[in-house]
């Protein structure tokens, strides 16, 4: 029995279709039974009129990460486990939530997996907990430093990561896959996704940092590919392309038909806007807006290296344009 957490999210959701090409098996655990019909929908996409043959190899079981009693049944017969679930957000006042839904649940996963003598564990981290190198490429062994700049969701993402090493200190088979900002076919208004909704209605302004970007299909494939292997007690970059802000909201903004941003925007103004923007939502409760985490992010230039995952896996990755054309297909989908 093979296990996925965060099953309705991009990444879970994708998982779940490369998984059931290959496994029989497969047991999803969800918080929001509203969003199984997301999922069902990506299913149709991908597999037409197959869909229902491979979406049936699916056990759904509804989970809170941080409930013991819960867990203790979703582990049952349990033998793979690929840990999706987590909170992405940017918000000071979010911290906390990141902390219990990354490090604490993870912990919980990861006392459960050697509890029931889980025969791999793949937990999915972020670029956020890994250092960078100011002289060229970041990889997997430039050390995290907390700082100003450092996100709440990093430190989470970090400290998440602790729990994975100290499970396979204890004996646990385990490998970390260390994605960047991950877009795909999914609901616009999630995380990652709003940047398609955004450049639909058009960007006139940008900042001066730059991102990695990868297709959820391929993190999907170089999870399967990781755990299907020998390898363990490895982490791996898992990069797709890396742009500046500027390229990359322009060929989204030309996807739509629109211009292509021409404002550079100066940090200190995009940090002042965003000191207003998380005081008003922290009065609203309404998240919306530039945070002062994002604002910070905006304008580091960080390129990422990974060559180390291709080393171990045969994997050729999406083009940005293919990634984009196949997001902006799934939203007109059976529309």
């Amino acid at each position: 029995m093979i296990l996925v957490t965060g099953s309705t999210g991009l990444l879970g959701s994708h998982l779940l279709i490369e998984l059931t090409q290959y496994h029989s098996k497969i047991r999803a655990s969800f918080r929001n039974h509203e969003k199984i019909k997301g999922v069902e929908k990506l299913f149709r996409f991908y597999f037409n009129n197959d869909a229902d043959t491979y979406f049936q190899k699916i056990e759904w079981v509804h989970c809170d990460l941080l409930n013991l009693g819960q867990l203790n049944s979703l582990f049952q017969e349990v033998e793979y486990v690929y840990h999706c679930s987590g909170k992405v957000s940017f918000y000071k006042s979010d911290f906390g939530a990141c902390f219990r839904n990354n490090r604490e649940a993870t912990a919980n996963v990861v006392n459960f997996c050697l509890s029931s003598k889980v025969k791999k564990l793949c937990y999915v981290s972020s670029t956020a907990a890994i250092g960078s190198n100011p002289n060229g490429l970041t990889t997997e062994a430039n050390k995290w430093e907390n700082g100003k700049t450092i996100s709440g969701y990093s430190v989470s993402k970090f400290s998440a990561e602790k729990e994975v090493r100290r499970g396979i200190e204890e004996g646990l088979n385990s490998v970390i896959i260390n994605p960047c900002v991950i877009l795909g076919p999914g609901d616009w208004n999630d995380s990652s996704l709003t940047i398609f909704k955004t450049a639909n209605k058009g960007i006139s302004f940008y900042p001066s940092g730059r991102n990695a970007i990868v297709d959820a299909r391929d993190v999907a494939k170089s999870m399967r590919l990781l755990m299907d292997s020998s390898i363990h007690s490895e982490r791996f970059l898992c990069i797709g392309v890396n742009i500046t802000f500027h390229d990359l909201f322009s060929k989204l903004c030309l996807k739509f038909g629109n211009k292509a941003p021409s404002i550079l925007v100066p940090r200190w103004l995009t940090i002042f806007v965003a000191f207003f923007s998380e005081t008003f939502c922290r009065i609203s409760g309404k998240k919306s807006g530039i945070s002062i985490e994002t604002a910070y992010s905006a304008y580091k230039s960080i390129e990422y290296d990974n060559s180390k995952l291709r080393k171990v896996i045969e994997i050729e990755f999406h083009t940005l344009e293919e990634t984009i054309d196949n997001a902006i297909a799934f939203k007109h989908f059976d529309s």
